[in-house]
């Protein structure tokens, strides 16, 4: 059995929740998913149209408002009831919190950032990348289960999620969570800056390069993205030279994505910047240079002057 934790915020069921339940379908087993919480109940429903055994509402009153203390003592001994062979998150900014502690209350491995998952022989192989995504390391887990992963964002899509043919219920379960474990007082939740934005939930995503050449052209990738309904975005060299925020960068170092659309305009295609958006459903690349390495992974490739191009998109989308 696998089991998969999802994750909420602000009274909906984080995207990401999705892409674990994708990634635990291609391991072997019944899938079982948990949303801690307190009155979660109604918020577990939306993922019960998913190809899995089960969906639990893990409550309790500590489990209110998110705390690490909390998380690790509720999932930990509901863990120790299920026994399942692996449990699977998200790689999301609260998973990264509390994920490893739970591992290690569990005495058991966590491999973290996985981008796939597959067969060698009777093993379960994961794949994370390394040095900055130059490198992909295959990695197998060692000693009984459950083995822990953390897949990264975008690279199972939500709406490859197999699903079910006969929706299966709710099922609500009292969290045992020991008093003693919680030493922490949850705060009011983290609120980013007005100008932040979450590229992660966005479905269609205008980014550009180098090949802007000049600030004051960020005007015209603008125009393209309110054409489209997008969210504007860039690359690192971008972010750095402050033409754009940091908030708006996609990479290694920056925000990882995979929405429906994503157009990448005078992107040379760095492995950096390709590990942030590879998992983007149709890629459209405009570059003039032929050997950009970003037509690699693009869907449509544009061999072309963006200052030509895009204008005549605008005006065909207006």
């Amino acid at each position: 059995m696998i089991l998969v934790v999802a994750e909420h915020h602000a009274g909906q069921v984080n995207r990401a929740s999705l892409e674990a339940i994708a990634a635990a379908q291609q391991l072997d087993g019944p899938i079982t998913v948990v949303l801690p919480g307190s009155g979660v109940a109604a918020l577990a429903s939306s993922l019960t149209q998913a190809d899995v055994s089960a969906v639990v509402a893990l409550e309790h009153d500590a489990l209110t408002n998110y705390t690490p203390d909390g998380y690790v003592s509720a999932l930990a001994a509901f863990a120790r009831t299920l026994v399942p062979t692996h449990i699977v998150f998200a790689h999301t900014y609260q998973t990264r919190d509390f994920a490893p502690r739970l591992a290690a209350r569990l005495d058991r491995p966590i491999v973290t950032d996985c981008t796939a998952i597959k067969r060698d022989g009777q093993r379960v192989l994961v794949t994370r990348p390394m040095f900055q995504g130059k490198l992909q390391a295959d990695i197998a887990f060692e000693g009984p289960a459950p083995h822990c992963l953390t897949v990264q964002i975008g690279a199972f899509r939500a709406d490859a999620v197999r699903p079910a043919a006969s929706p299966v219920g709710v099922e609500t379960v009292n969290a045992a969570v020991s008093a003693a474990d919680l030493h922490q007082a949850p705060e009011a939740p983290f609120r980013e800056a007005k100008q932040a934005v979450d590229l992660t939930q966005a479905e269609r995503i205008v980014s550009v390069g180098r090949g802007i050449k000049d600030q004051d052209h960020i005007a015209l990738a603008q125009q393209l993205a309110t054409a489209l309904g997008a969210e504007l975005a860039a690359s690192r060299p971008i972010c750095d030279s402050g033409w754009l925020p940091m908030d708006r960068q996609i990479g290694s170092s920056g925000q990882t994505v995979a929405p429906k659309l994503y157009v990448a305009l005078g992107i040379s295609g760095a492995i950096q910047h390709l590990v942030g958006m590879k998992g983007s459903k149709t890629i459209v690349a405009i570059n003039k240079d032929p050997d950009a390495p970003i037509f690699e992974v693009a869907d449509f490739a544009i061999v072309g002057d963006l200052f030509e191009v895009v204008p005549a998109m605008i005006a065909a989308l207006k």
